[in-house]
């Protein structure tokens, strides 16, 4: 088990395909501040709320230099029609194998109706420019989070 991810820690680099299919790494945007969301599935109602709001809060992320990028465990494929269908503008990444989720501590046991199963507990990781992760918003609640995440930045 990797221990607990906290704030004033060295974010752990992220290796993984992008719904374009290319290799994408975390420590490319060194420079930029980062929100790193974790979703469960792409194209389910809430995610795609949470992924909306981000959409329509881009411009304000990009007055603070600051990178949008959402991880599930979803295939470049899906990430690539979710992206297309509600005009997201930042990059997707396909965590098919869950790597990224469980470096982060957000691949958890879960539970729906009565079943237990694997899955991603929707969290998002504030990054500063020097890959430091400043804020953990965990067990996110959708409605409000980029407004969040913006008062954070600012």
């Amino acid at each position: 088990m990797a221990k607990e991810l906290k704030e004033g820690d060295l974010a752990p680099e992220i290796s993984s395909a992008t719904d374009t299919g290319e290799q994408f790494h975390l420590s490319s945007l060194r420079g930029q501040r980062v929100v790193l969301y974790f979703y469960p599935k792409a194209d389910t109602p809430g995610c795609t709320k949470e992924a909306c709001a981000f959409r329509d809060d881009g411009q304000k992320f990009t007055k603070e230099n600051t990178v949008i990028v959402g991880v599930s465990p979803d295939t470049s494929e899906a990430q690539a029609k979710f992206k297309a269908k509600f005009d997201l503008p930042f990059t997707l990444l396909a965590d098919k194998d869950h790597k990224a989720a469980e470096a982060y501590g957000v691949w958890k046991e879960k539970s729906m109706y009565g079943k237990k199963y694997m899955g991603i507990e929707r969290t998002t990781f504030l990054i500063n420019e020097d890959g430091i992760v400043k804020r953990i918003f965990p067990k996110v609640k959708v409605e409000g989070h980029s407004a969040e995440i913006l008062a954070a930045i600012e």
